[in-house]
């Protein structure tokens, strides 16, 4: 249930039409057929050299470009979700369908999210609360930061429940401190 959308240049919106393109058709997908455990990975051919901070500062750049293409496309945010990044319930909303984002990048500092290429791996909100739902997310979670633990010798500090703080400062992989904040703004009418 992998679907794999390979662009050109992370640091550059040269394909982020196409991107957005794809996400509305995910997004299409998964109200015709709501299954679990489905994502959609953008990778990027380059560049493969980006420090932790460029690597942040380049998705950041596409997300905006996304969201700015769902506004002008008339989509509505997912009203189950948060558009202000600051919120505890904040997530990122193309097609009306929400979204966590993981960013995967070869100089990743946190080994989990190495990848011989920059990526942007898409997942629809929704199968976690479908997950909540269920009472499987906890087990899911905690078998992630066990191997996580197992691979980096610690845990993620980054990572947080929904609604616990916002998952904004999460999408990169980069570990930040409590000052940051997110450079994403949502400029539709919500």
């Amino acid at each position: 249930m992998l679907k794999v959308l390979v662009a050109r240049d992370l640091a550059s919106g040269w394909d982020d039409l196409r991107i957005h393109d794809r996400l509305l058709s995910f997004a299409g997908e998964y109200r015709a057929d709501p299954g679990l455990y489905r994502s959609l990975a953008v990778v990027f051919e380059g560049p493969v050299t980006m420090s932790e901070a460029e690597f942040e500062q380049a998705i950041w750049s596409r997300i905006q470009s996304m969201s700015d293409k769902d506004v002008w496309r008339g989509q509505n945010y997912d009203d189950t979700v948060s558009h202000d990044p600051e919120d505890p319930h904040f997530s990122l909303s193309f097609g009306g369908e929400a979204f966590f984002v993981v960013g995967l990048h070869p100089r990743a500092s946190r080994p989990a999210r190495r990848f011989a290429r920059p990526a942007m791996i898409f997942n629809l909100h929704a199968q976690f609360e479908t997950l909540r739902a269920q009472g499987k997310y906890e087990g899911i979670r905690e078998k992630i930061m066990i191997r996580d633990e197992a691979l980096a010798g610690s845990r993620n500090p980054m990572l947080a429940r929904h609604g616990e703080s916002s998952e904004a400062c999460q999408y990169s992989g980069r570990t930040v401190s409590a000052n940051w904040r997110c450079p994403f703004r949502y400029n539709g009418g919500q």
